[in-house]
């Protein structure tokens, strides 16, 4: 999905196996209560939802009968339920390609055209959120029922609107005050050299006073949390210019599961929302975003799904980790001059990176051919390193074939003994990050009283620590020695 912060190997991970679809709406979490929201009373949501509706029926946008939208009997907010049983493969609702709000359907999309060198960004989300900063502060928009489900626009609790200490004390470790804070220098940056120039530029349409950095922030959040991307149709788009966001009516309102029962579908006039499987009569449709852990849902979306659900969790051993596990285990300063020559020779080979992660999945390593490129050369003799940096590290052995194979946890136990300790060494390294440990994590998770005491973020917060921790553990027991 989408990112301000680039996440080098994990993001072209999430790229290869996403889905096209939408984000959550609000935390899935059975301890939220359906009838209060932070928005204020249901009966208010319920007239700007009837006024969504009507706007959605002119708009061309059918949905149907078998589903409803509301906020009665959803896991979060609003959420879309089935009325009836619903059959596999079944349309739930359609979307005119017209419907969409994007930087090439706002009001000011021949003003974004005109200046479009202007508004480049490392983000590629500008043109898109200052056609949401027209749109939204404008009573008289053709969406302004779509954004009235969101009064006064507030955002999703992302944690980039925690106080710093907040997200040090229940997040460190886990990688999200590292992206938030990306995030946040991002943002700061884009709206004072690429926004506001833009803003001052366009007095008939914009006003600094109205259209604030605290604005672009929150709209920030709105595309991060509720956007789209079209996808891509073939490996060969991989080179090509990557879609801009967009916002996508009534599909953005299903909450997320990863053993999700529906999918968006594009087709070249609409887009449908498709069942993957049977729901039967009462029960909630739910979309996905593709494989995220939970540290990214809270990042992005802000909520995390309870361990063990989210069966595309992950946990992160920073690449620099490893190199400092290696340097620890070093005997000499000779060794570990031999260590930081081999670390150089990896980063020539583009396999580590400063800002790099292995990324371990539940059952197997996301990042295995970076992982095993890095412990073979670290663990390597010193003729084996002279051999293969000469090479530039080609090979020709009777690895090969296993090396593109998936690196599993099963074949973690069975690697060699040095690559074993080394990556241990790593795990513990990593686990001792953590502001609290698995035990204590473990405790209140066993305890309802104690774990219902604890506010939405620490929920969240402790559902992130606690399913990285349980993967690190594991990847700790495998490859004791």
């Amino acid at each position: 999905m989408l990112k301000m912060s680039p996440e080098g190997k994990r993001r072209k991970l999430q790229e290869e196996n996403q889905e096209p679809v939408s984000a959550h709406n609000d935390p899935v979490s059975t301890h939220n209560d359906p009838v209060s929201t932070h928005h204020g009373p249901v009966s208010a949501h319920k007239e700007l939802l009837s006024s969504f509706l009507a706007w959605c029926g002119e708009s061309g946008i059918h949905l149907n009968p078998k589903v409803s939208i509301g906020m009665e009997g959803t896991v979060a907010q609003y959420g879309m339920l089935a009325r009836q049983d619903i059959p596999a493969g079944e349309v739930v609702f359609t979307i005119p390609r017209s419907a969409l709000l994007s930087q090439h359907t706002t009001r000011i999309r021949e003003m974004l055209e005109e200046e479009q060198q202007s508004l480049d960004s490392t983000s590629g989300w500008v043109p898109l959120i200052l056609s949401l900063m027209y749109e939204a502060t404008d009573a008289g928009s053709p969406w302004a029922p779509y954004f009235g489900l969101w009064p006064r626009l507030v955002p999703p609790d992302l944690p980039m609107f925690w106080s710093e200490k907040e997200r040090a004390e229940l997040l460190e470790g886990t990688g999200v005050p590292d992206a938030v804070s990306k995030d946040l220098d991002n943002i700061e940056q884009e709206y004072k050299t690429i926004v506001l120039p833009f803003i001052l530029r366009h007095p008939e349409k914009f006003d600094p006073q109205t259209h604030t950095l605290d604005l672009y922030m929150r709209l920030v959040a709105f595309v991060m949390a509720y956007s789209f991307q079209e996808p891509m149709e073939d490996e060969d788009d991989c080179e090509k210019e990557v879609p801009p966001p967009m916002m996508v009516p009534v599909a953005d309102l299903l909450n997320h599961v990863a053993r999700h029962n529906t999918h968006l579908e594009f087709a070249p006039d609409c887009l449908r929302m498709v069942t993957t499987q049977s729901v039967p009569a009462g029960h909630e449709l739910f979309n996905t975003y593709g494989q995220m852990g939970n540290w990214q849902l809270l990042h992005m979306y802000g909520f995390s799904e309870p361990h063990p659900d989210n069966i595309n969790d992950t946990a992160d051993i920073q690449m620099t980790v490893l190199r400092e596990a290696a340097l620890q285990g070093a005997e000499s300063e000779e060794q570990k001059e031999k260590l930081q020559e081999r670390w150089s020779f990896l980063c020539h080979m583009e396999m580590v990176g400063e800002e790099g992660a292995f990324v371990f999945g539940c059952e197997e390593v996301l990042t295995d051919e970076e992982l095993r490129t890095s412990l073979k050369l670290l663990c390597m003799s010193a003729e084996e390193f002279a051999e293969y940096k000469e090479n530039d590290g080609w090979e020709e052995d009777e690895d090969n074939d296993e090396e593109e194979e998936t690196l599993t946890y099963q074949k973690l136990a069975c690697m060699p003994l040095s690559w074993r300790k080394l990556l241990h060494a790593s795990a513990e390294l990593t686990m001792k990050s953590y502001t609290t440990n698995l035990r204590s994590d473990q405790c209140i998770l066993d305890d309802p009283a104690e774990y219902a005491k604890l506010s939405s973020r620490q929920k969240y917060s402790l559902q992130v620590r606690y399913g990285q921790k349980q993967i690190l553990q594991r990847l700790m027991e495998l490859t004791a020695c």
